[in-house]
């Protein structure tokens, strides 16, 4: 069948590219580093996704060039070096979805806008939802929505990739969408820190829904659909993360509200916590639509270390009262 290339070979490109491989198709899995590449081809094994067998029919290597040919690539690398990895990409690749979430710290640019300053030459879209990469590499249950303009990339897409146990809806608001994935980290965090504070469920359930409006205020307020923050990439992608220590940037948050530094936390890490390089980048793109953002402010107003936990919450509930 149709060849399937994965740029990046963190733990959700294998999942992707594990996915791919038992949908019966040809899969090239690309790591930056050759002599990582070597070995997982080898020992057929992740360290990032340890006990899951890699399929026979992926092959690992450390030569993007591998990519050309392919029918579909998805890009899975994080936000930050998302420009510089597009930047070595060869010319001449197939269609590509984006498979990372959040905005570049600088530039305050979203995924798609981020390639089309550096790779314009590449057909793109986004592929975003509510997934763990370990129960998508398991063949758990699942479903992601693919966004782009163009519908017959989406339709593309959803032709190889969905099956099994993942299901693929598409969607024509890719702002949307990139929105909603990079919002729920931040507001995952936020959750997060009211667990790890021991503040209740009510406040948890609170944060949570006051999040999901800011998200879709946001949404709208910076071209998108309203019924987008409502759908998987949104309320879906949300309650996935902010709703257990599975997630990186809740058991961030956790961490937070037990009164640990975020120096001490990130220094304990090897994997990419998101929220972090995205809260700031999401406030100052808020500020730019004249988008309000509480929740969001006060996550990175602890995150910067300007307010302690207590001090954030007692800001948040001190606001004028208003209608819903």
């Amino acid at each position: 069948m149709s060849e399937i290339a994965v740029i990046g070979a963190g733990a959700w490109g294998t999942a992707l590219a594990i996915h791919a491989a038992r949908l019966g198709h040809r899969v090239v899995l690309w790591a930056r580093d050759p002599l990582r590449a070597e070995a997982m081809d080898a020992t057929r094994d992740n360290p990032r996704l340890p006990g899951m067998k890699l399929p026979e029919q992926l092959r690992v290597t450390g030569d993007a060039g591998e990519a050309l040919g392919a029918a579909l690539a998805i890009l899975a690398v994080p936000m930050q070096p998302l420009r510089a990895v597009l930047g070595i990409l060869p010319g001449g690749l197939p269609p590509m979805l984006l498979a990372c979430k959040g905005l570049e710290t600088g530039s305050l640019r979203l995924p798609l806008e981020v390639l089309a300053e550096a790779r314009p030459d590449l057909t793109a879209g986004v592929l975003s939802g509510p997934n763990f990469a370990h129960e998508v590499a398991a063949g758990l249950p699942a479903a992601s929505v693919v966004a782009a303009a163009d519908r017959a990339l989406c339709e593309q897409a959803q032709s190889l990739l969905s099956g099994g146990a993942l299901r693929l809806y598409a969607s024509d608001d890719a702002l949307g969408v990139q929105i909603g994935g990079a919002a729920k980290n931040v507001l995952a965090i936020a959750a997060g820190i009211a667990t790890g504070a021991g503040l209740g469920e009510n406040a948890r359930a609170a944060l949570v829904t006051r999040g999901l409006a800011e998200l879709s205020r946001l949404v709208v307020g910076l071209g998108g659909k309203a019924e987008t923050a409502s759908g998987l990439s949104g309320l879906g992608d949300l309650l996935l993360t902010a709703t257990g220590p599975s997630s990186r940037n809740t058991s961030l948050g956790m961490a937070l509200g037990q009164g640990r530094s975020l120096a001490e936390i990130l220094a304990g890490r090897a994997s990419v916590t998101e929220g972090v390089a995205t809260a700031p980048a999401l406030l100052a793109r808020a500020a730019t639509a004249g988008v309000e953002l509480p929740v969001c402010a006060a996550v990175v107003e602890v995150l910067e270390g300007r307010l302690d936990v207590q001090s954030a919450v007692k800001a948040l509930l001190g606001r004028p009262v208003r209608q819903e």
